[in-house]
């Protein structure tokens, strides 16, 4: 995954949210529910916690300029990526409750996003803020696309209770992926713009991953064995989420004239569509 594939078509490719239902952890505290990994599992819970606000965040930055489409069949994925963030949003609150009750802090996490969007909608252009979703949509394609066709991604997640919950998502983020990106352009984003606020987005995003992580770490007993958190963190710098090829991945959207569909994912979609929901289709 080091270089990007020829560009496919994205328009005709169906966007649609579908019914789930997920068994999620209920229990013990301090449960390391990805691979028994603890700064893996407080990152991953830190990421859940942020997600419900930002999915919100992103429809509304989408629902912005609904107006500004013509293409019926990008309008048509507007109202499919709108069903899956709001899915995704409903799903990951009941997650979130769970591993708040495991001692990871998300409601503390929660309350934050949610002040600093608010902030966000107050002081940041509408357009930007919708500059800002297409970028950090390619950030959660990037993590998606990673776990649904790196095996060893796969394994971090393991046969835990958070695995479908996982994949479902990652195939929806994945399948969504260039929504925001072409409403932006239909709605007469520059280039210019486009990569100074991903910029902005990357610098903001990663220092809150880096902080909650940090925060809700400091909350862990575990955290104060010294060794144990130096081994979990050396396993967390050798994950395939944080491999030198995503990171060339992540800076292929500054290029002048990139598109998510740079990134063709066609395959790797119709295979997990078959796999996660085979009875349904």
């Amino acid at each position: 995954m080091t270089t990007a594939p020829t560009r496919m078509p994205t328009r005709t490719r169906p966007v649609r949210p579908r019914k789930v239902s997920f068994t999620y952890p209920a229990g013990r505290r301090r449960q390391y529910f990805v691979n028994d990994q603890m700064v893996l599992s407080h990152l991953v819970a830190v990421l859940s916690a942020m997600f419900p606000e930002g999915e919100d965040f992103f429809i509304r930055s989408v629902r912005n300029f609904r107006d500004h489409v013509t293409d019926e069949e990008l309008n048509s994925q507007i109202r499919g990526f709108i069903g899956q963030e709001l899915t995704h949003g409903r799903e990951h609150r009941v997650l979130n409750e769970r591993l708040q009750d495991m001692g990871y802090p998300t409601k503390r996490v929660d309350r934050h996003i949610r002040q600093l969007l608010a902030l966000v909608d107050r002081v940041v252009p509408d357009q930007m803020s919708l500059a800002a979703t297409a970028a950090l949509e390619h950030y959660t394609a990037t993590l998606a696309e990673t776990l649904l066709t790196d095996p060893a991604a796969q394994a971090l997640v393991g046969p835990s209770e958070v695995r479908p919950m996982l994949l479902w998502h990652a195939l929806e983020e994945s399948e969504h992926k260039a929504v925001a990106f072409d409403v932006y352009k239909a709605a007469g984003g520059t280039e210019w713009l486009r990569i100074l606020t991903m910029e902005i987005a990357a610098a903001i995003f990663w220092t809150e991953v880096v902080v909650q992580t940090a925060r809700s770490l400091a909350r862990d007993p575990s955290a104060y064995r010294p060794l144990r958190l130096v081994r979990s963190l050396n396993d967390l710098r050798k994950s395939p989420f944080f491999a030198p090829a995503i990171w060339r991945r992540y800076n292929t959207y500054n290029r002048i004239g990139f598109h998510p569909a740079d990134w063709d994912a066609s395959d790797v979609i119709e295979r997990w569509t078959a796999e996660l929901f085979a009875e349904a289709n």
